[in-house]
């Protein structure tokens, strides 16, 4: 679960900024902002929510993309290690009641992992790690692939996207108040390109103290997907899963940034609060308290 959310953080503040550059030179913001705030909030609310929907709706692409995920071919996986994978996730997807098979993929890392992603349930992607396939048992494995298809399960994604479209409504908002501020001060002359250039400023900058809300919001839901994982496979089973996980903490890759929220593990960070994970060992209590 770690690169799913920051993924779609990165993307979507790209998918922002584009939207709110493009606007600005055609002079929709202008025009908007003459009715006053109420058209201010107006296009914050149109721009903040296109922003997030572009973003869930390239999410499994830009996953595939970045990740370099292979998908198994259904007709005909390739080896034990595919076979598994593949018939695992299809007979626990069966047993959460999703309609539409998610697509299964492999990336080649030497970190013991996996993640989910996808606009829908019925556009979803699962992708474990060909360390996760190497170091880690049938039950252990099947276990995190609970967890995974728990988070499709729950439509985790687009609880994301509907909050973050509302973060980005204030983003927008809020940064145009300041860029109008700000631009107060200069001549008339440069007040445009000073109210441009700071908006974006501001935008990325409050885009950056917001996305704390949206970790806090992945930690919960890391809960939840532990524990409707243990009711599609055992409860015995994802525990022994966060367990295997523990050991090999060492061997997640944190160098993509932008997509440390796709995964179901992740290293402690030095604070919390832009954390998308609570501890494996909160994660293993919990489920022993069920």
């Amino acid at each position: 679960m770690l690169k799913r959310i920051s993924l779609f953080i990165f993307v979507n503040i790209l998918v922002l900024i584009t939207i709110t550059t493009i606007t600005s030179l055609l002079g929709v913001q202008s025009y908007m902002g003459s009715s006053g705030y109420g058209g201010l909030l107006a296009f914050s609310v149109i721009a903040g929510f296109s922003g997030a929907i572009i973003s869930l709706m390239m999410s499994r692409v830009m996953a595939k993309w970045m990740m370099g995920v292979q998908v198994i071919d259904e007709r005909s996986p390739q080896g034990e290690y595919e076979r598994f994978v593949l018939e695992e996730t299809h007979r626990l997807a069966s047993v959460a009641g999703l309609r539409k098979m998610p697509q299964v993929g492999i990336y080649h890392s030497a970190e013991v992992n996996a993640f989910a992603t996808g606009p829908s349930k019925r556009r979803s992607l699962v992708a474990v790690s060909s360390g996760m396939l190497e170091r880690m048992d049938r039950d252990a494995i099947s276990g995190v692939i609970a967890h995974e298809i728990a988070h499709i399960k729950s439509g985790d994604m687009v609880t994301t996207t509907l909050l973050q479209g509302v973060l980005n409504t204030f983003v927008i908002f809020f940064s145009r108040l300041v860029a109008k501020a700000v631009s107060n001060f200069v001549r008339e002359e440069f007040a445009m390109v000073v109210y441009f250039l700071t908006s974006i400023v501001f935008e990325i900058l409050f885009s950056i103290l917001s996305s704390p809300i949206i970790f806090w919001h992945s930690r919960r839901r890391e809960f939840k997907a532990d524990e409707l994982a243990a009711k599609l496979g055992g409860k015995e089973k994802m525990i022994y899963a966060l367990e295997s996980l523990r050991h090999t903490t060492s061997l997640v890759d944190d160098r993509q940034k932008s997509i440390a929220a796709f995964k179901i593990s992740g290293k402690e960070k030095f604070s919390r609060l832009f954390s998308t994970h609570p501890p494996l060992e909160k994660r293993i209590e919990r489920l022993h308290s069920l």
